[in-house]
């Protein structure tokens, strides 16, 4: 009986011994990125068929009065340590227009290899789908899609990027939508690719994240980045087209790193950016429901402005 208890208590303290050993292990991992990162979770590098870690976490204890902005929601953040220097309505749930199309891209970039495929505009993809440089009957590859999408936020293309990866729109917001999820974002919601729909909705500080994971694509943050894109027509006899940038902030004396405009009706103008100054400090900047085109950037410079000398 006595050696049958004692080889019970010895199986026992060896599954607690394991299971100590293992927690132990999970914690040194954790405390070894988090340290590493200088106390800012930072996530993996992204980049197709591939899934980026959910670390990102803003402190929002040292919020400061900042300058009074004509925005509806406003979110500031130290991108290097993820200190918000700036929030207001940040946690208030916004149609967020072509800021969509931020997870239009990390959805295809994680369901395609091929980028050099074809594509053609249809007539569906064109319809009600506001202005655009791409006709119907276009051919594309995926890649110069993204470029239409991300850079000029052309609607057309979004929508053959989502009919290519997922057969209909409706079936790619499906992708989207469990993309956030896996990202941990619960307040960002999607029914189309393109940021059309007023149901397209997030919060100032949930696009925030979603800028940070998706500028980790190093085709995003490529194409967010510069200031103009060529795309080739393969069906055209002119086949060069140009498609400048939307980003406003991309001619500002900051270093744009990673960004997207948006705009409907029911959510006014938007901007994100993550921006560099000369002394290589960063932010992370996000304003929605701006009531104008250049307002909008002037508030942000504004912001930027401000939130640069807070971290001099």
């Amino acid at each position: 009986m006595g050696k049958i208890l004692r080889q019970v208590v010895d199986n026992f303290l060896m599954t607690r011994i394991l299971y100590w050993a293992r927690l132990a292990v999970s914690v040194a991992a954790v405390l070894l990125v988090f340290t590493a990162s200088g106390g800012y979770l930072e996530p993996l590098s992204a980049g197709s068929n591939q899934v980026i870690s959910t670390g990102y976490h803003f402190d929002f204890d040292q919020v400061r009065k900042g300058p009074y902005l004509n925005a509806r929601a406003v979110l500031l953040v130290n991108y290097d340590n993820g200190e918000v220097l700036y929030a207001r309505n940040a946690d208030k749930v916004r149609p967020i227009a072509s800021i969509s199309k931020l997870v239009t891209a990390m959805v295809v970039l994680d369901q395609v290899e091929d980028l050099n495929r074809i594509e053609t505009i249809t007539r569906e993809d064109a319809k009600r789908s506001s202005r655009s440089r791409l006709r119907t009957g276009s051919k594309l590859s995926l890649r110069d899609l993204l470029k239409a999408t991300l850079a000029s936020s052309d609607n057309r293309a979004a929508r053959a990027l989502a009919r290519a990866v997922a057969g209909s729109r409706e079936e790619f917001a499906k992708l989207m939508n469990a993309k956030v999820r896996e990202l941990g974002l619960v307040n960002t919601v999607f029914y189309e690719p393109t940021g059309l729909d007023s149901r397209n909705v997030s919060t100032a500080h949930e696009v925030a994240k979603i800028l940070h994971y998706a500028c980790k694509y190093d085709l995003i943050a490529e194409i967010t980045s510069a200031k103009q894109h060529s795309v080739q027509f393969a069906n055209l006899k002119y086949r060069t087209g140009k498609l400048p940038n939307t980003n406003r902030l991309l001619w500002s004396r900051y270093r744009v790193e990673a960004g997207k405009t948006g705009y409907i009706r029911a959510a006014d103008y938007c901007l994100t950016s993550i921006v560099r100054n000369k002394k290589g400090q960063r932010l992370t900047l996000v304003v929605l429901g701006v009531p104008g085109d250049r307002l909008r950037f002037k508030e942000a410079e504004r912001l930027l402005r401000w939130g640069f000398r807070q971290i001099q």
